[in-house]
């Protein structure tokens, strides 16, 4: 089974009116907690999309005008991906997304390579959350303990690594870091140690 271990920073929260401006994943190898490949470009959008941009998500990302305008187009970002994941043999049943917000991320992802795209290429259908598979875990504890479970429970990435006593992510956002994070926060709910891939 493979992980694609995915984040993306976009202009806004609105796939309709908003684009990918960064895109970055981590293919591990889930049963060598191997890390196979790994991918990041920022995303060039023409003049009309950066117009339709939401300040506070540029605040967070950090992202100019002038960063996006030197990035690569959609279709050969599209091209890449495609060709990554036909060379390490991602398809359904032996592979998953794992995103903090598979909703949003998906939506994004979807921009840059349709859906019925990755229907046709038989890529993985379900992405999978980080937050449901912590609060699994912390309600198997309650349960299992008989404690209460408590009535307020923050399940932001920065909490859960707050947890674990990890750091928060890096500010200014950047998809690579936050796929970095996502995966530091994972190999810690699951206590397990990711590897770098051995080139021969």
């Amino acid at each position: 089974m493979q992980a694609i271990f995915l984040d993306l920073e976009t202009t806004g929260l609105d796939p309709v009116q908003h684009a990918v401006i960064d895109i970055a994943f981590k293919i591990v190898n889930l049963r060598s907690n191997e890390i196979q490949a790994s991918y990041q470009s920022v995303v060039k959008q023409p003049k009309e999309i950066w117009e339709h941009q939401d300040p506070v998500s540029l605040e967070i990302n950090g992202y100019t005008s002038e960063q996006v305008a030197g990035g690569k187009s959609p279709q050969i970002i599209r091209e890449e991906i495609v060709a990554l994941f036909s060379q390490l043999g991602i398809v359904r049943g032996q592979a998953v997304f794992i995103c903090q917000n598979p909703g949003f991320d998906r939506a994004f992802f979807n921009q840059i390579i349709e859906a019925y795209t990755q229907e046709k290429m038989n890529w993985p259908y379900h992405w999978l959350d980080l937050a449901s598979m912590f609060w699994t875990q912390m309600m198997q504890g309650w349960l299992s303990t008989g404690q209460p479970i408590p009535t307020l429970m923050n399940l932001s990435k920065d909490s859960i690594a707050s947890h674990f006593q990890l750091p928060p992510e890096a500010s200014p956002h950047r998809a690579l870091n936050g796929v970095n994070h996502l995966m530091m926060c994972y190999q810690a709910v699951f206590g397990i140690h990711f590897v770098e891939h051995q080139s021969s």
